[in-house]
């Protein structure tokens, strides 16, 4: 059995893998951390690192930033895996995450779902067929999401820009801007409302045409059975360190 540590266990995301990882029977949920450890848990939840008694074989942390860089120095310190699908960290958090993957694995997605992955791929194939075409990424979710863009946005963006020999720059804000667009930038847009689980198209413009590809998740539940096979993936194959994302998973 898988023993899994949940971090930001007590928000949607955090409850959803609880969901999943109870109804796995090859994992068991050993506890989960978050500020606070009110309500009704059928497992046992630390607001201090320095409190599990547990020992964890995988950690996957859907929390904030701050939380996640927390939760990292515990997995380095215990040397426990980690699954991060945290997003919104800034450059330093980044190159932070990346120094820990030297010494325990680390397996990071800005998007757990294995269909924004082929998205990634579908359109940074497209962009090298429809070079000179005006690139636009939209992205909608809910009212309550802290950062903007989306890792998803920004994860798509990266993958067209790779595929253009990172030729584009990014587009965030036209309001203060009083010039025609560049044939080098991705606009990238947000929307907030609702309750939105979230949605991310790509679309080509060319002078008498657009091409449009788009993804739309009905529910976090996508999400979560990602990170969990995520975990299983890192914890099957014994990796003693590394950098890993869904592109590894086959």
């Amino acid at each position: 059995m898988i023993k899994v540590l949940i971090n930001g266990c007590n928000g949607k995301m955090g409850q959803e893998v609880a969901k999943i990882v109870n109804s796995d029977n090859d994992c068991v949920l050993i506890g989960g951390v978050d500020k606070e450890s009110t309500g009704e848990y059928t497992f046992p939840v630390y607001t201090d690192y320095n409190d599990i008694n547990e020992e964890a074989d995988i950690i996957i942390d859907f929390s904030v930033p701050v939380a996640t860089m927390n939760i990292l120095k515990y997995a380095k310190e215990k040397k426990i895996p980690i699954v991060i699908a945290t997003t919104g960290l800034n450059e330093d958090q980044e190159a932070e995450v990346k120094e820990a993957s030297k010494i325990i694995p680390v397996f990071k997605s800005a998007n757990m779902s294995f269909d924004i992955n082929l998205m990634c791929r579908i359109v940074a194939n497209l962009a090298k067929q429809l070079q000179g075409n005006d690139i636009e990424i939209v992205e909608t979710h809910h009212n309550r999401k802290i950062d903007s863009p989306s890792g998803t946005a920004m994860l798509l963006a990266n993958s067209i820009n790779k595929a253009l020999d990172n030729s584009m720059t990014y587009e965030f804000n036209r309001h203060d801007k009083h010039e025609k667009r560049s044939k080098n930038e991705i606009g990238i847009s947000s929307i907030r409302g609702g309750n939105i689980v979230g949605e991310h198209s790509v679309i080509f413009f060319s002078e008498n045409e657009s091409f449009e590809i788009k993804h739309t998740s009905y529910s976090r539940s996508v999400f979560a059975e990602g990170a969990v096979r995520a975990a299983k993936f890192i914890v099957d194959n014994k990796f003693k360190s590394g950098f890993y994302n869904m592109d590894d998973i086959k």
